[in-house]
């Protein structure tokens, strides 16, 4: 039979797993296609799966199905949430993966207990036009292939100036436990810094309360806020199938 898989949690949390070696079904908890949710024992650990069976047209809710799952456990349960689509062909696929990655998996479960991920999103309007028009202003009237190089360039540049400042600035504003951003270019030439920080969970309610402080300071920008989310930026461990297969598991990450 083979499995999806949602995250790794420990065996601990769930106290009716110690008395199975057995699959046992997560009450009243669906996944993807609408499957029932089992808790799968693995030595210390407890990995949450569904039957996988690939639906002629898979339904377009999945992707919110596998969240959800790692979210409801998350409420009770420190996780390390699996990739989108993760799939074990069979039983002893998963249980070889989960055995061979054991001591990672224990040892971030340890170093994100009581911790949760929140999500800034932070959108700028073109934050170097006007000093790409200056730089150019001895440019020819007539655009050349040189000149569109270096403005292109000037504007990178001045972009990842700016998103350095932005970062550095968010990052002595909220003192994270740690942090992982990204930046892209959107269309209009725009700027979108997406920020994800790793905070301790009982200091939820101060960082939002310090999110509307200082959205209120940084006017030049929109800024969104989501979370307490599970810690998909940072689990860094990898399942590594202990044999070639093709429904073998990803890569447990964000």
């Amino acid at each position: 039979m083979a499995w999806y898989a949602y995250c790794v949690t420990e065996k601990q949390a769930f106290p009716e797993l110690l008395r199975h070696r057995k699959p046992v079904p997560l009450e009243s908890v669906t996944g993807v296609e609408g499957n029932q949710v089992f808790l799968y024992p693995a030595s210390d650990l407890a990995v949450l799966v569904s039957e996988y069976t690939p639906a002629a047209v898979p339904s377009p809710n999945n992707a919110k199905n596998h969240a959800r799952v790692i979210a409801n456990c998350f409420k009770t349960a420190t996780v390390l949430p699996f990739r989108f689509g993760t799939v074990f062909a069979n039983d002893e696929l998963l249980r070889r993966s989960i055995r061979s990655n054991q001591r990672h998996f224990v040892a971030d479960l340890a170093s994100l207990e009581g911790k949760s991920e929140m999500h800034l999103k932070l959108t700028l309007d073109d934050c170097c036009r006007e000093q790409v028009r200056d730089a150019l202003s001895w440019a020819p009237a007539k655009r050349t292939y040189l000149t569109d190089m270096r403005e292109t360039a000037t504007r990178q540049r001045e972009r990842q100036t700016r998103a350095r400042s932005l970062s550095t600035q968010l990052h002595r504003m909220f003192t994270p436990l740690s942090e992982e951003i990204s930046c892209r270019r959107l269309e209009g030439g725009r700027m979108q810094l997406d920020v994800s920080h790793l905070i301790l969970s009982r200091q939820v309610e101060r960082y939002e309360n310090k999110f509307h402080a200082v959205s209120a300071l940084m006017r030049d920008c929109h800024m969104q806020l989501s979370g307490p989310w599970p810690p998909y930026h940072f689990v860094h461990s990898l399942t590594r199938p202990a044999a070639p297969a093709p429904a073998a598991a990803q890569a447990v990450s964000a």
